[in-house]
């Protein structure tokens, strides 16, 4: 993967990024982790394309995250699951493919099949999202990120809304996904995650990029806002 971030900054009512500059090529499972408030999930949806920068760019893989092409070859996961309340798990999946992909009923139920069944989800695919528990709803949404074939996965933390057990359960099933072909831009507060899905690690601060490496850099921090953030996560 190939990530070039150039003069970005983004506000809301107060300004979240500031003029971040950042390159990285080569990485297929990048990490971005951080301090409640840091800038994490407001740099991950600008880099999936849900939102547009206030000012500069960012290239994924050579294409600049305003095309609306890069829009088609990304999945995305969020902190709640997002599946829609009156559909099953499985036409969660068939309807975005039939309605979004040109699928074919036939098409949709196989592909949707595939991921459930992918995700550990055989046996959950026919009820709502409230008959299953949350863990299966969020395995629920990362199979309808994967359904359409994207090229690179988002995870916005996940699992922030899970209890331990169940936030074991949706990281064990995204471990499971290493081998698939796909890459992986992802927020996250589980430090053991990291360690065990990136090979490249971002810290932010502030809405800066304030340190970034391989996951060591996690065992040996060089600046103090890391070793400090280090040392209350642990």
């Amino acid at each position: 993967m190939r990530i070039e971030i150039k003069d970005l900054s983004h506000e809301y009512d107060v300004e979240v990024l500031h003029d971040l500059n950042f390159f990285l090529e080569k990485y297929k499972s990048v990490a971005i982790i951080g301090v409640s408030g840091s800038g994490k999930s407001t740099l991950i949806r600008l880099m999936s394309g849900i939102e547009k920068p206030t000012k500069g760019n960012i290239f994924i893989n050579g294409m600049n995250v305003s095309d609306e092409s890069h829009k088609k070859r990304v999945g995305f996961v969020f902190q709640n699951h997002n599946l829609f309340p009156h559909l099953s798990l499985k036409k969660n999946i068939t309807l975005v493919l039939e309605k979004t992909r040109n699928k074919t009923q036939e098409e949709a139920n196989e592909i949707a099949e595939k991921y459930l069944n992918m995700l550990h989800l055989s046996d959950q695919m026919d009820k709502l999202p409230k008959n299953v528990s949350g863990g299966q709803a969020q395995r629920a949404s990362i199979a309808r990120a994967l359904s359409i074939n994207p090229e690179i996965v988002f995870l916005d933390e996940p699992t922030a809304s899970l209890d331990p057990i169940l936030t074991h359960e949706v990281l064990t099933a995204v471990e499971e996904l290493r081998d698939i072909g796909k890459e992986f831009i992802f927020v996250t507060h589980v430090l053991s995650f990291v360690h065990d899905f990136a090979d490249y690690v971002v810290y932010m601060y502030q809405g800066q990029i304030w340190e970034h490496g391989l996951p060591q850099i996690l065992d040996n921090p060089k600046t103090q806002e890391l070793k400090d953030f280090m040392r209350k996560v642990r």
